[in-house]
């Protein structure tokens, strides 16, 4: 059974930082994509970021030039770093891992204040 832990999320100010991190435990796969979803009160969950495992990433527009995301294969481990932070980037942010299927995170809660 593969379970993914975030790790990493908080309150922060606008304009502040974090970096979420996500790794696999259980059993251990390379995994072909990872990447980050979010999901905010009331709204359905969006992709963040994705990095496949020769490194290429998407970024959502809304995103762009403030995030970025990062792999460290060896450790099988993904992460979010978080720059410029805005209040609209509230929301619980979701960890997923795909190889023959998905596997997600429980979440983590991000709150940026005003």
């Amino acid at each position: 059974q593969v379970q993914l832990v975030e790790s990493g999320g908080g309150l922060v100010q606008a304009g502040g930082s974090l970096r979420l991190s996500c790794t696999p435990s259980g059993i251990i796969l390379i995994f072909n994509a990872m990447g980050w979803y979010r999901q905010a009160p009331g709204k359905e969950r969006e992709p963040v970021a994705s990095i496949l495992r020769t490194g290429s990433t998407n970024y959502a527009d809304s995103v762009k030039g403030r995030f970025t995301i990062s792999r460290d294969n060896a450790k099988n481990t993904v992460y979010l770093q978080m720059n410029s932070l805005k209040p609209e980037d509230t929301a619980v942010y979701y960890c997923k891992a795909s190889l023959s299927r998905d596997f997600w995170g429980q979440g983590t809660q991000v709150t940026v204040s005003s």
